[in-house]
């Protein structure tokens, strides 16, 4: 299945190869420049259609966990001052994106949309320590269905562009009731997403441990 935000991007890229081979085949060239300019237009549609390729997943909701927002690698582990929202310390766990990976993102708990924020920003690579407060980015805040959870509060997670994404979406609003494992956005071309939890909060991974959207969970009560 591809998925929906891939769609004017496949419809240019046909139009290209069509031209472009179209170019190709009336250029007079031998047969195997001609090949060669084929097989390149090939791949090229193979790596744009498995980009916006959008799997199924097999979502199991629990309240006392919290599901990896992403597909990737976990890259960061550490205690951090989180100064936008909460102003205090957190436990960040971030999980980089590949341009291979699938780049949908999904809600890593159930709950109430309870901050949204758009950020502007640079287009550091990914893995920059200062692309989590510089890079274009977007802040949400889900608080729990269920305030006596064993995971804690309130989660903030952060979709972070990266040297090569350069359009972040977000379909949630704030006040908005959203579903564990559902489709919150999706972040072109590679980057990452960060996870805010309380500090004490027992994580499932470990760093450079592979995760999948939706599926693994990061952390538990």
């Amino acid at each position: 299945m591809i998925h929906k935000e891939g769609h004017p991007t496949i419809i240019i890229t046909i139009i290209f190869i069509a031209i472009l081979n179209s170019i190709i085949y009336f250029s007079g060239g031998s047969e195997i420049l001609k090949w060669v300019g084929y097989s390149l237009s090939g791949i090229l549609l193979i790596i744009i259609l498995q980009f916006f390729r959008n799997p199924s997943r097999k979502i199991s909701i629990n309240k006392n966990h919290i599901l990896a927002p992403a597909d990737g690698k976990v890259v960061v582990i550490e205690e951090v001052f989180e100064s936008e929202y909460f102003h205090d310390k957190r436990l960040q766990v971030s999980i980089f994106m590949s341009p291979f990976n699938v780049h949908v993102n999904r809600y890593p708990l159930s709950g109430t949309i309870s901050y949204f924020k758009y950020h502007p920003g640079k287009y550091l690579v990914a893995w920059h320590p200062k692309s989590s407060t510089e890079n274009e980015r977007t802040t949400i805040v889900v608080s729990p269905l269920s305030l006596g959870r064993g995971v804690g509060g309130e989660v903030l997670f952060r979709q972070i562009a990266g040297a090569l994404a350069r359009r972040i979406v977000f379909y949630g609003k704030e006040n908005e009731k959203v579903k564990q494992g559902d489709q919150c956005g999706f972040i072109k071309f590679g980057s990452r997403v960060d996870v805010f939890l309380p500090l004490g909060t027992k994580l499932n991974v470990k760093l450079n441990e592979v995760v999948t959207g939706g599926e693994s969970v990061i952390a538990a009560s």
